[in-house]
């Protein structure tokens, strides 16, 4: 009985995986309406929270349009041979996408979870399918977002 006492004393407690990061991956479309409307499509690799993590853009052949890293309040842009950095990840989505997206918000749309966004209303009934609409009314140009990730 000590002897079992004993080796249970050495025994040591399992170490605990790490958290996985978030991610997630599936087709963009960005509509920008007005006078003169613009849109935006691209396949998608997301991953991280809206402090630290990675949005890599594809053209529908793989080819990559543009990623953006960012952590610590810093941001950087690869499109082509050009490299970005800004202290502004908002600024450089927008640059990309043609307008701004929240981006904070949008994480935790992903995540099934209403967050405000100031002018953008989402509509998440069909994230359990992996559908995101999201819509912007303030400031105009209106603009609609969306979403379909890869399961």
């Amino acid at each position: 009985m000590l002897w079992a006492l004993w080796l249970t004393g050495c025994a040591q407690p399992m170490a605990k995986a790490p958290l996985a990061e978030d991610s997630w991956s599936g087709r963009i479309a960005l509509q920008i309406d007005g006078q003169a409307s613009q849109s935006f499509s691209a396949m998608f690799e997301l991953r991280g929270t809206a402090q630290a993590g990675g949005l890599v853009l594809l053209s529908p052949f793989g080819n990559r349009i543009a990623q953006l890293d960012w952590k610590d309040g810093h941001a950087q842009l690869l499109s082509g041979q050009d490299t970005r950095t800004s202290d502004s990840l908002d600024t450089l989505l927008q640059d990309v996408t043609g307008t701004r997206i929240p981006v904070t918000a949008l994480f935790s749309w992903l995540k099934g979870t209403q967050a405000s966004a100031t002018g953008w209303q989402a509509d998440l009934t069909g994230i359990a399918d992996g559908r995101l609409t999201a819509r912007r009314s303030d400031p105009q140009p209106t603009a609609t977002l969306r979403i379909a990730l890869t399961p």
